[in-house]
């Protein structure tokens, strides 16, 4: 999705530009779209024109509409988003009032206004525009001297570092200057690695090469880690798998992705987190039950209390169509974060665990309720 333009007022009311580049982006769109708000785009509309003669005819013309939504109609197998409402400014086409359904196109942009703009979602409005929030796995390709990192999304690569060190070759009787410039060379990749992965999205950082260079490359990394007491490092070195590949050009990132062992690892893995989180939740409640609720009002007497840990929320609860129902759960999250500093996993309904996620469930481990 690309951010074509942003205009929100300090009562969060306004409207945003978007583009959708890729079939998810209407996932996105669906899940902004609430009944009520306005949406200007570029839609078809069948109109009857009458010749001199009197005999009638029908053509399909291409215009520019805005609607004011009544209706959101999301087909999850075609990723297709229908929008259907009532035409709010008069065209040579279109009545004022008139029934007309906009079919979402992508790489056509569309403006949609709203009364009130929440965090949920200017929070999901920034996830479907920034590439890395996608990204939860990274790769490092890399040979003596070349490194490449790159983090992969589920519709495109991305390079964000490309690292160059010339390495001297191994002198009879003596490595030093070969040894200082690899070195260096590793310095500079673990430099990369620090300042470009999130690892807060990255479930997976896959370091390839051909011979022994990515195991040396991880010997350094982590002693250095130990070195520098680096806890982000240490904490994540299990997301760190070892792969063989051709080269450290980035064109062997393909023969990477296609290895078995790489794509059983890698297999759905944002989805692996959700499940993981919510196995969690259900340890708990069957092990510590005083310390796991769910079901609304438990929750919000939680998060009075500032107890909440983590929030497992479904963003099915986001479309209720009741603005005062809706506004509470946007308030529940909101106050989790807020005040209690507490984690908050937005499960995606189309999630295969959105059937044991119907309802709001939470755990925390600070106070029992």
């Amino acid at each position: 999705m690309k951010l074509l333009q942003k205009d929100i007022e300090k009562d969060n009311a306004g409207q945003v530009t978007l583009m959708p580049e890729e079939a998810e982006d209407m996932w996105h769109t669906y899940n902004l779209l609430q009944v009520g708000d306005s949406l200007r785009a570029s839609t078809i509309r069948k109109v009857q024109t009458e010749s001199p003669t009197g005999s009638v005819g029908s053509s399909r013309v291409r215009t520019t509409l805005t609607l004011s939504v009544t209706t959101i109609d999301f087909d999850s197998q075609a990723c297709q988003l229908r929008v259907k409402g009532t035409n709010l400014e008069e065209n040579q086409y279109v009545k004022m009032g008139a029934y007309h359904t906009i079919e979402l196109e992508l790489n056509r942009k569309f403006t949609l206004a709203k009364k009130s703009w929440d965090s949920v979602v200017l929070d999901r409005i920034e996830q479907a525009c920034d590439a890395t929030q996608k990204a939860d796995v990274a790769a490092v390709v890399m040979q003596e001297g070349l490194a490449n990192l790159v983090l992969v999304t589920p519709a495109m690569t991305l390079l964000r570092a490309k690292v160059e060190v010339t390495i001297p070759r191994k002198r009879r009787g003596s490595c030093t200057q070969h040894e200082k410039a690899l070195e260096r060379f590793y310095e500079a990749v673990m430099q990369a690695i620090l300042r470009h992965i999130n690892f807060d999205v990255v479930k997976c950082i896959l370091v390839a090469s051909p011979g022994f260079v990515k195991d040396q490359f991880i010997t350094y990394l982590f002693k250095e880690a130990v070195r520098q007491d680096n806890k982000i490092l240490l904490e994540n070195r299990p997301k760190f798998m070892l792969v063989h590949s051709s080269s450290g050009h980035k064109y062997s990132l393909k023969e990477i992705l296609s290895d078995p062992t790489v794509t059983s690892r890698l297999s759905d893995t944002k989805a692996a987190g959700e499940v993981k989180a919510l196995e969690d939740f259900y340890k708990m409640l069957q092990h510590e039950p005083d310390r796991a609720f769910y079901g609304l009002a438990h929750v919000e007497k939680a998060a009075d209390a500032l107890a909440i840990d983590t929030l497992l929320i479904s963003d099915k609860l986001f479309r209720h169509q009741d603005v005062t129902t809706r506004n509470r759960y946007v308030r529940l999250v909101d106050s989790v974060r807020d005040n209690g500093g507490g984690n908050v996993r937005i499960f995606s309904s189309l999630h295969s665990v959105r059937g044991q996620l119907a309802l709001l469930c939470l755990y925390h481990s600070s106070v029992s309720l």
